[in-house]
């Protein structure tokens, strides 16, 4: 763990484009990130939610002209709200 002085060494510096996030997930949660990151050739799990936020963000946008993309991206969302409970801690 980086001492108290690293860290806000690096919140002095990224404060404006950067924040920290810890989040509380499941394992198979880690675990998906993990792959992700090794799959799409990304440096680990900070990555893959950055890469994994980029995809949700690009399909809600091609889903606004493109009528399949809003299926998929709809089916997505339902389905995860069915099971949100297995996903989210």
């Amino acid at each position: 763990m980086a001492t108290p002085n690293s860290q806000n060494r690096w919140r002095q510096k990224n404060h404006l484009v950067k924040r920290q996030l810890n989040v509380m997930a499941r394992k198979f949660v880690h675990d998906t990130l993990e792959e992700v990151a090794e799959t799409n050739g990304l440096r680990g799990k900070g990555e893959a939610v950055t890469f994994s936020t980029f995809v949700v963000m690009a399909l809600g946008q091609h889903a606004t002209i493109n009528p399949e993309a809003k299926r998929l991206l709809d089916i997505y969302r339902e389905a995860y709200m069915k099971d949100r409970d297995i996903y989210a801690p």
